[in-house]
């Protein structure tokens, strides 16, 4: 028996449990790979070679033996030899019986053989349980590992589901949904067919109140759009503004504009000019205003 073993592939224990022990016949690049990582997961591994004292760069902790004595010393072999090398495998018979055999091979063509590897396997060594595994991963991807062949996406530690990102979502959405049909509402009101059969009560109604509306909703629908982005120094190419920034420059305007005109103070003196107010003039019977001339000339008759 000769152990030989190098620290090329550092070993990182993974489980305190310690496991049974495995049998790998080959000592190439997967059979050494494959090695590597069950000796992580904290498994025995035994190497069967047909010259034990010439195999090298073997991970540490493992132990190499002739092909019959490792086989004694596990239940489970993996082949990790080519097809055209299975014929010794003939005279372990006896050693093999009840034992399980992973079969790892693939072969370089499609139909190569009348039979799998496998099936080739079972028929030359009758007594042994034969399973197919670890055919699909390379030695590359074993050796590697999450870092190169088998790329892993990182995990988030945030909930997939936000609360505040699906109420954003959702209040984007909906005020699209409002605000464009009350802007087709308007378009429809303003057609001159639908207009002459309305009173001017309720066209102004349409489009002052509903209008304004219209205008408060696809406001917000384009705020909510631009969320925490809105006006962010990172969002900024070139140092200019997004468009959809310099969408809302004018209907802002509009509505500030509008918010300033219905404060009571200023709203209660431009409904008074409505009705005809001017300055220095007398309220009416009826709530109305007339001018000074008008009121003196009355007077004179």
């Amino acid at each position: 028996m000769e152990k030989t073993s190098t620290d090329a592939f550092p070993s990182t224990i993974y489980s305190s449990e310690k496991q049974e022990t495995v049998c790998i016949f080959g000592t190439g690049d997967f059979g050494r790979s494959l090695a590597f990582k069950m000796l992580q997961c904290n498994y025995s591994i035994v190497f069967g070679s047909r010259n034990p004292q010439k195999s090298s760069l073997l991970p540490h902790g493992a132990e190499i033996f002739s092909y019959s004595e490792a086989a004694q010393k596990s239940d489970i072999i993996i082949i990790a030899v080519h097809r055209e090398h299975y014929d010794f495998l003939k005279e372990l018979t006896e050693v093999f019986k009840g034992k399980i055999l992973v079969d790892i091979s693939n072969n370089l063509k499609i139909n190569q053989y009348p039979e799998s590897n496998a099936e080739y396997l079972a028929h030359l060594v009758p007594g042994a349980h034969i399973v197919k595994a670890f055919n699909t991963i390379s030695a590359w991807a074993l050796q590697s590992g999450t870092l190169d062949a088998n790329r892993q996406a990182t995990a988030k530690t945030q909930d997939l589901f936000s609360t505040s990102t699906a109420w954003l979502s959702d209040s984007y959405v909906a005020l699209g949904i409002l605000g464009f049909f009350l802007f087709v509402l308007l378009g429809i009101t303003s057609l001159p067919s639908v207009s002459n059969m309305v009173n001017w009560r309720e066209f102004r109604f349409v489009q002052s109140k509903l209008g304004y509306l219209t205008l408060i909703l696809c406001t917000a629908h384009t705020l909510v759009y631009g969320g925490k982005r809105f006006l962010s120094p990172a969002s900024l190419i070139w140092y200019l503004p997004s468009a959809y920034v310099i969408a809302l420059i004018i209907p802002c305007t509009v509505l500030v504009i509008k918010f300033i005109l219905i404060l009571p103070c200023i709203d209660k003196t431009l409904t008074r000019i409505r009705q005809g107010w001017e300055r220095n003039s007398k309220p009416t019977s009826d709530g109305q205003y007339l001018k000074q001339s008008s009121i003196h000339l009355d007077s004179q008759l």
